[in-house]
């Protein structure tokens, strides 16, 4: 190996060490289930298990999420067994993977190793990433299929993206969102082309719908599934299933402690709380421990004004990269303003952080064409790793002083 694609190669190397490394620490703490884990890790030992979704009691459960996610969780504990560690690891290495992505993506877009680099720093030093890395829940399993769809379409390797973007919706409905901002990127809309036309709806409609309905051959293929007879047949039975999975979203519109309207989501507005208890042994009378999923502020609070800046340079350029930022931006962020009556938690947005950060490259690119600014972009870079350093006792549920706790809590809004 040459020294110039060592040099290359070294720096990403160190920071997937760095965000594997955090992801694995401790990740059978804390014991028990966490937050929405008592759903998703019993359902995915289920599935394992029986193919399908099925209760204690061996009853079939009305789940709301398709499978997918839940095969992901569920081949971890296959793995490692039904605990701590077994349910959470698969969450460990796909949020590995996300960082490792969004470097290749950052080099397909911009052309450069140093802003590569950076993103994928950003990512590993971000404390929502890193704690939706150590749970067993679906959207960073969400995040990663959405960021993979995203490197094919920009590779123009439409039916791989399409391909993904069907096993992102077979994790959450959410995904399909995206699924219109891909074809419009990838036809023009202002000329008649009717073949091109039927290739994208090939691409991205008719071949996720089938990835989609792969993801539920546990279901189809057993006997024992919610509704699974409520048909004249498997797919009628399925079409029913869905309907009521969809009535229970529009509907879902429950008082929650720490439910978080989008509006507030870029600002940090309201974190979510996932564990937080009050142990001895910290040395002071009175301790805390808590894993609140929060991005780190330094990050987050900048990516706003890469947004608008973003945003600029497309109403005045129509500059494509701008274009593909914003469209990711636009997919994963703005449906959810359509159902704002509905509960929502601020977590929902780590399908947007990849986008945000960016944002964050795309102003720093620009500030690179005008003059030599990598020592002022590798110190906002160590800002954001102070920042993340210093949230890290409650990113990762480490016992500190009440103290400690309350002076990390920059917002009324985040207690």
């Amino acid at each position: 190996m040459t020294r110039a694609r060592l040099r290359e190669i070294a720096p990403i190397s160190l920071i997937i060490a760095f965000a594997l490394i955090l992801r694995l620490w401790r990740l059978n703490l804390p014991k028990g289930y966490i937050f929405d884990e008592v759903y998703y890790a019993k359902n995915a030992n289920s599935l394992i298990r029986n193919g399908v979704e099925l209760n204690a009691q061996g009853q079939a459960e009305f789940i709301v999420h398709p499978p997918l996610g839940k095969w992901l969780i569920g081949i971890g504990i296959k793995i490692f067994g039904n605990d701590e560690f077994g349910w959470r690891i698969s969450a460990a290495v796909i949020g590995t993977l996300s960082v490792v992505l969004i470097y290749l993506i950052t080099k397909e877009l911009f052309k450069s190793v140093f802003l590569s680099n950076i993103a994928a720093a950003l990512m590993a030093f971000d404390g929502l990433a890193l704690v939706m890395s150590r749970v067993a829940l679906l959207d960073i399993f969400l995040m990663f299929f959405i960021l993979l769809a995203f490197y094919f379409l920009i590779k123009n390797d439409l039916w791989l993206s399409g391909a993904v973007i069907g096993l992102a919706a077979a994790t959450k409905w959410s995904a399909v969102f995206l699924i219109p901002f891909f074809i419009l990127l990838t036809i023009n809309y202002l000329e008649i082309e009717p073949v091109k036309w039927l290739k994208r709806a090939a691409q991205f409609i008719f071949l996720p719908s089938l990835i989609y309905l792969i993801s539920w051959s546990g279901w189809i293929f057993t006997s024992g599934g919610w509704d699974r007879q409520s048909g004249s047949n498997v797919f009628t039975s399925l079409w029913k299933y869905h309907i009521a999975i969809l009535n229970f979203h529009r509907s879902l519109a429950e008082t929650h402690s720490y439910a978080a309207n989008p509006w507030s989501w870029l600002i940090l507005g309201r974190p979510t709380s996932f564990f937080y208890e009050t142990p001895n042994g910290c040395g002071v009378s009175s301790c805390s421990q808590e894993i609140l999923a929060i991005g780190t502020p330094i990050l987050w609070w900048a990516g706003i004004f890469a947004i608008a800046l973003t945003f600029g340079f497309f109403v005045s350029h129509r500059d494509r990269i701008a274009t593909l930022i914003l469209a990711g931006i636009a997919g994963t962020y703005l449906p959810w303003f359509l159902i704002q009556g509905r509960t929502t938690f601020y977590f929902y947005a780590i399908s947007i952080l990849p986008f945000l950060i960016l944002a964050l490259i795309y102003a720093f690119n620009w500030a690179l064409k005008y003059g030599d600014y990598r020592k002022q972009i590798i110190i906002f870079l160590a800002l954001v790793a102070l920042n993340f350093i210093y949230f890290l006792p409650i990113l990762l549920g480490i016992e500190i002083p009440y103290s400690q706790w309350i002076s990390r809590m920059w917002l009324n809004s985040w207690i």
